[in-house]
């Protein structure tokens, strides 16, 4: 029971948290006035840690299995 709990409850609060941390970086960009491009910049050096996160899962899923 509990292992399938952790089984859907991580991607969901993982997600949830990528999610808000978007959040946070546009809301970022709107205070500071950051314009069209300050913005497309935030969202590319703040959010590449979390795309590095979400390309080591997908990796991690292909090579456990679940796609080769």
């Amino acid at each position: 029971m509990q292992q399938t709990f952790e089984t859907w409850i991580t991607p969901i609060m993982i997600g949830g948290l990528i999610i808000f941390m978007c959040f946070i970086i546009w809301d970022l960009a709107k205070k500071s006035n950051a314009g069209k491009f300050g913005t497309i910049m935030l969202f590319v050096v703040l959010g590449a840690g979390m795309l590095g996160y979400v390309i080591k899962v997908v990796i991690t899923w292909l090579i456990e299995g679940g796609g080769m």
